[in-house]
């Protein structure tokens, strides 16, 4: 792990700058995706409070904040004031991105419909990140990432299938929403080099999460078969799964003819992989709980480092359930530099997830932490950029704008 003192290279995305308006998960996380390739991302935040996600970890840990609002300047502005939104257009008509994940609706009710906006920019992107999109009978609806991960199909296929519907322990719908309108973003981007025109991004989180689910649509449609929540197989994958060790648990994943057979010569059973029950992947999925039988009958009795050193021998893919202690450890996370550190003035030395993923000529990185408080560059941005003096900037501040 590396630390860094806030001055990687400048990255893929620099000079072009991105307004983030919005709170919690999906609009930010969409806003440090850029602004980890470079772009100027400048954050409005309400005065006073902030962003609600920098209140979000542990007691005594908000944590939260210090990952997505990295590479980020902080601004505030009251955006259901008229001099609040008159900012926020002041700075919206310089950007190349706006980020805006509200309700729909609500910037149109604020005087900062997309189509005023781009009227002024006409070069202007606008990625709107909402639970159902800008269009649809439920696209008013309030949507948390919960929601889109149950109606986008998430929710009702993981768990184990004698137990209700389970979620993951991170805010996965958010996540995909997010990076899909960044991925939408860029896209862009580039048709904007052709066009020099902007255009809206449209990313709901229902939608986000549908389109990671595989054929699960149309093996209903077509073959009449609906997945379930299956606990930590896919049914027909085998050996596909978590195995018990002497000492905890371990994952292999062996369903590839090929590799079953390495994983039955590991196994000191060869024959496993001739059996008619075993011999193809068809045959595997028919008998997948006696073979997952099998195979936990024999991983019992090792450890999982001796289990780990066998499975890397034989070229089987297998690996442990990291915490982030084993994560800290691994060399092949320091090799990589997955986790950086980056020099925090509360913090200290703060770890976190790296840029990714990793461009040979320019790359990402971390350039400066979350800012410590809201609207900690007003006087750089709305002086500096704005042309606003302090005594105008003071009177902002007395009367709640900023």
């Amino acid at each position: 792990m590396s630390a860094t003192s806030g001055s990687p290279q400048p990255g893929s995305l620099h000079g072009i700058r991105v307004v983030e308006m919005g709170q919690l998960i999906a609009g930010p996380f969409c806003g440090q995706l850029l602004g980890d390739f470079g772009a100027d991302v400048i954050k409005i935040e309400p005065p006073g409070t902030g962003d609600a996600l920098r209140q979000w970890g542990q007691p005594g840990y908000p944590l939260f904040w210090e990952v997505l609002g990295r590479n980020k300047r902080s601004v505030t502005a009251n955006l259901r004031t008229e001099e609040g939104q008159a900012l926020a257009r002041q700075l919206i008509a310089g950007a190349d991105i706006l980020i805006e994940n509200f309700r729909p609706g609500t910037l149109e009710q604020w005087g900062l419909s997309p189509e005023d906006l781009m009227a002024e920019n006409p070069r202007l992107i606008i990625v709107r990140v909402s639970g159902y999109g800008q269009t649809g009978p439920y696209a008013g609806r309030a949507g948390f990432g919960g929601i889109g991960e149950a109606m986008g199909g998430w929710r009702r296929v993981v768990g184990d299938p004698d137990r209700p519907p389970a979620r993951m322990g991170v805010s996965i719908g958010d996540s995909l929403a997010a990076t899909f309108a960044c991925l939408g973003a860029l896209a862009a981007l580039e048709a904007r080099h052709r066009t020099g025109k902007g255009q809206i991004v449209d990313s709901s989180l229902y939608e986000a999460v549908l389109h990671v689910m595989e054929s699960l649509v149309p093996d209903y449609a077509i073959g009449n078969f609906t997945r379930e929540r299956s606990g930590s197989i896919l049914p027909g994958v085998a050996p596909s799964n978590v195995y018990p060790t002497a000492d905890g648990y371990y994952l292999i994943a062996a369903n590839q003819d090929s590799v079953f057979r390495r994983l039955c010569g590991a196994m000191g059973q060869p024959d496993l992989a001739e059996n008619p029950s075993y011999a193809t992947h068809i045959a595997r999925g028919n008998h997948q709980k006696e073979l997952d039988e099998i195979i936990a009958a024999w991983t019992r009795t090792l450890t999982t480092d001796t289990l780990e050193h066998m499975m890397a021998d034989a070229g089987v893919p297998a690996g442990r359930m990291y915490t982030p202690a084993d994560m800290l450890a691994d060399p092949q996370f320091k090799a990589r530099q997955s986790l950086i550190e980056i020099d925090h003035p509360k913090w200290g030395k703060l770890p976190m997830q790296n840029a990714f993923p990793k461009l040979s000529g320019t790359p990402g990185g971390v350039r400066r932490p979350a800012p410590a408080l809201p609207g900690q560059d007003n006087l750089a941005v709305y002086g500096a950029d704005l042309g606003l003096s302090e005594s105008e900037l003071a009177s902002l501040q007395q009367r709640g704008i900023i």
